[in-house]
């Protein structure tokens, strides 16, 4: 992150429906990684979302077991 702001990672199914917050606080300025243990999910496509102060940007995963 170059800056420090309020971050948070959220992971949803195709339909929308929030499946898992994997982070919901502020974090300083830095890089960080995030373990997310999908189990308890079926294989298919989810999408995740990070917003950082005023920068959102969603993407999609391909989960496949």
């Amino acid at each position: 992150m170059p800056k420090d702001g309020f971050v948070t990672l959220i992971i949803y199914d195709i339909l929308g429906r929030e499946v898992k917050t994997l982070v919901n606080e502020y974090k300083a300025q830095g890089r960080y990684e995030v373990n997310f243990n999908a189990g308890n999910l079926a294989s298919g496509v989810y999408i995740y979302r990070i917003k950082v102060n005023d920068f959102s940007s969603a993407k999609k995963l391909l989960l496949m077991k």
